[in-house]
């Protein structure tokens, strides 16, 4: 749809990610050029205590009309933009509701954070019952995602209450794998082309950690959790793998939790099993992200589900480490039967944490524009169920753009095996300092009412070729003042 808005123009993205959650096979944007589908035209009126927003949608000859009012907290410029977007954004979304055959699950919530409203709002004293009539009053959320929502709220209020007030986390990024799975967005590398970046960008990664850990001993910070993700960090060989956890054992305050992606079973080998182990690794995930082949082959990911099983036997032989295993629905040659069959089975190995995502034609995936199949919620609501009665509880939530049947991916674990790292990031609890390619630290203060970003460079030569740099701006780095 095309997207006119009078007298707010900095609501054009706000609008423009409302759509893309209710109309994700349309084209949207600002202009006569994306006026094939249609137009929303959106007109605000402000007086001295509220924002009135006024829609119009149009598709063909149908032309649906909604408004909506919210009064103003204040009048500072952050206030008057919240209220405003607000307005606009529930506007248009009960206008675009006339298009549709039913509301949405999570009705007009367009954010990657449907915990965070909640989390925030608990320590003034919401019930549950207060918390489920807050989101379906301002979001129309469908009961089922209130209940999951309050569900994670309470769980990063309980880790919040049990943060030191001068810790935060760190995450370490190590941007490539062995191949490119055809839903990926992520900044990584396939070691066919970019292998022999592999070492010298270890060298800069390294230096980056012990500059970090400089800026977290000036700023009187220890680390309540550390994440090694990517890409693939078991790309790197045994050898490479114990000089990286070495130097942040050296260089960086011990984690409360240390958590290595482990995540593709042709990258994980007995040795560096046994490297993690030593290193005292206590989580690590293995993620099959489906367990038939025939989906597996065609998401370009070069293993079996046989070799994920192996993969899984092999680390419970190696170490105690709590185990993740996600899973992706929605993928393509996915069937609603083989979702499902691929809980089970992972439900069946025990893991401690079972991860679920909806697939999302993200920006930079192979997927992007590709044919996205529907992704019905009760298929979600009956694996959720499976979990949940196999001792699994919800424990972090989010949400992306263009993902599938405008859903959600979960984080379930068993009592006691939470990550805490996923809950601090995503609701944005504590400072989150990101080192390696892509890296986004997180200056978060206040409970995650204030963030401030800082971004390394992207791609691997670019980090490579400024590691001097990067590394003096970590020790350099100021977090913020303990809570």
């Amino acid at each position: 749809m095309q997207i006119v808005i009078e007298r707010f123009p900095s609501l054009e993205t706000a609008l423009h990610e409302t759509l893309v959650c209710l109309l994700p096979e349309e084209r949207h944007g600002v202009g006569e050029s994306y006026g094939e589908y249609g137009a929303l035209r959106c007109r605000l009126e402000e007086d001295s205590a509220s924002f009135t927003a006024y829609v119009q949608a149009r598709r063909g000859e149908t032309v649906c009309e909604a408004s909506f009012q919210v009064e103003k907290e204040g009048d500072s410029p952050i206030q008057r933009k919240r209220a405003a977007t607000r307005a606009a954004k529930t506007a248009a979304y009960r206008a675009v509701l006339g298009f549709l055959e039913a509301p949405p699950p999570w009705g007009a919530m367009s954010g990657v954070k449907p915990a965070k409203p909640l989390r925030q709002a608990f320590p003034h004293g919401f019930t549950d019952q207060q918390a489920h009539r807050l989101v379906a009053e301002r979001f129309d959320i469908a009961p089922s995602r209130r209940r999951l929502t309050i569900q994670c709220a309470r769980q990063a209020m309980a880790c919040e209450n049990s943060l030191a007030p001068n810790q935060g986390a760190l995450y370490i990024g190590i941007p490539f794998c062995p191949s490119k799975c055809v839903y990926c967005s992520f900044v990584s590398s396939a070691t066919a082309q970019s292998g022999p970046l592999i070492e010298p960008y270890l060298q800069a990664l390294l230096s980056e950690i012990q500059a970090a850990g400089q800026g977290l001993a000036q700023s009187n910070f220890g680390l309540d959790s550390l994440y090694i993700g990517g890409g693939t960090p078991t790309i790197l060989s045994a050898a490479q793998l114990d000089r990286l956890l070495t130097h942040v054992e050296t260089c960086l305050p011990r984690p409360g939790e240390l958590t290595v992606e482990a995540g593709r079973p042709d990258t994980v080998t007995q040795d560096k099993l046994a490297v993690l182990a030593a290193h005292g690794v206590g989580r690590i995930s293995v993620n099959p992200q489906r367990m038939q082949n025939h989906v597996l082959a065609q998401a370009s990911r070069p293993h079996t589900a046989a070799q994920i099983v192996d993969c899984y036997r092999l680390a419970r032989k190696m170490g105690d480490f709590a185990v993740n295993m996600d899973l992706i629905a929605g993928l393509p040659g996915d069937s609603e039967q083989g979702f499902l069959d691929s809980v089970d089975q992972l439900i069946a190995l025990e893991p401690e944490n079972i991860t679920i995502h909806c697939l999302a034609r993200k920006k930079g995936s192979p997927l992007r524009f590709g044919k996205q199949g529907l992704l019905p919620a009760a298929l979600l609501d009956e694996a959720y169920d499976r979990l949940e009665k196999a001792g699994y509880a919800p424990y972090y939530l989010y949400r992306q753009k263009y993902i599938a049947g405008n859903l959600e991916n979960v984080g379930f674990a068993k009592p006691g095996h939470v990550c805490r790292y996923n809950i601090c990031m995503m609701e944005e609890l504590c400072p989150v300092i990101a080192l390696g390619a892509g890296g986004v630290t997180k200056l978060c203060a206040d409970g995650g009412r204030s963030v401030s970003r800082i971004t390394n460079p992207k791609y691997p030569k670019e980090y490579i070729d400024r590691a001097q740099e990067i590394a003096q701006s970590k020790a350099n780095l100021r977090l913020p003042e303990p809570r």
